[in-house]
């Protein structure tokens, strides 16, 4: 109780912006403070918390792990502190102007992104949204300094303090491009091998792929760091690709593609929505659930 007496939201304030900046000067700009304000109200959050939370180094300040660990709680605090003040607030997607944020792959924005501008225009049409396309490790370290809404792609399990949910799946398939001189048909494990390929090579594209089979070499020709490029390729040559079957069902009619099942059980691709758990955010929740819409 002592503690709680001592803690005050502009301390919550200052430690969120610190730890999403990692300078004491962005923060000071930010809650429109002095710089000795902030170092005062780290010297507080220390004693309260018995840590250093914050360790400057040459590119400013470094968190400790248990900082790192507080961080969706105190995020958690700020939201719901916001809420009570505000119970009546809500959200409302007809009169928002919210530009939403999300770290997803290029595949699952190509995939669902159209949809989901059609359905923001008809229910929505002063929200905006923007995708930056990261990786695992770099979609966590955004939701944590509070950069991104939620993040989509393909993760391993949940952290402390996050969720990760199951967006939808998909499995692989071949497209190669319509009057193929070699593919009039279903292919077989030989031709599949020997036909040149292009590959998609992104971590943040291909994740994690799920199967045992073992189909030996197979001849490339170009990798690429996703897999829109890959099939607008495949579109202009020869080659072929193996990428995720509702991406090249969606685009086989516009790049002229022949989609075909591979000649062996193909590997699951799980595309699955992180987020931080204990921060009530009406808007990102309402947001997420246009994104399901998009992708079922």
């Amino acid at each position: 109780m002592n503690k709680l007496r001592r803690l005050d939201g502009g301390l919550l304030l200052v430690f969120r912006e610190l730890l999403r900046t990692g300078r004491a000067s962005q923060t000071a700009e930010k809650l429109g403070l002095s710089q000795p304000a902030i170092s005062h109200a780290l010297g507080r959050l220390r004693e309260l918390f018995d840590d250093p939370l914050f360790v400057r180094r040459s590119h400013g300040f470094e968190p400790t792990r248990r900082a790192l660990q507080l961080g969706p709680q105190i995020e958690a605090l700020i939201s719901l502190a916001g809420e009570a003040l505000s119970p009546d607030a809500g959200f409302d997607p007809g009169r928002s102007t919210r530009a939403f944020r999300i770290g997803a792959p290029e595949f699952v924005t190509a995939l669902i992104g159209a949809d989901l501008i059609n359905r923001l225009r008809e229910i929505a049409p002063r929200v905006t949204f923007g995708v930056g396309h990261v990786a695992e490790e770099d979609a966590f370290k955004a939701l944590r300094r509070g950069e991104i809404d939620f993040a989509v792609g393909r993760f391993g399990a949940a952290r402390p303090g996050y969720v990760v949910e199951p967006l939808f799946e998909d499995s692989y398939c071949i497209a190669v491009r319509q009057g193929h001189p070699r593919v009039n048909g279903p292919i077989d494990v030989a031709t599949w091998r020997e036909i040149g390929h292009v590959f998609a090579w992104s971590r943040s594209e291909t994740g994690e792929d799920q199967g045992d089979d073992d189909n030996g070499q197979v001849v490339g020709l170009a990798s690429v760091p996703q897999w829109l490029t890959a099939l607008l390729l495949v579109s202009a040559t020869d080659a072929i690709a193996t990428v995720p079957r509702k991406l090249a069902e969606r685009h086989a009619d516009k790049l002229g593609l022949r989609v075909l099942d591979l000649p062996f059980p193909p590997h699951r691709i799980a595309v699955s929505v992180m987020r931080r758990t204990g921060a009530a955010d009406p808007g990102a929740a309402w947001f997420l659930e246009q994104v399901r819409a998009a992708a079922a």
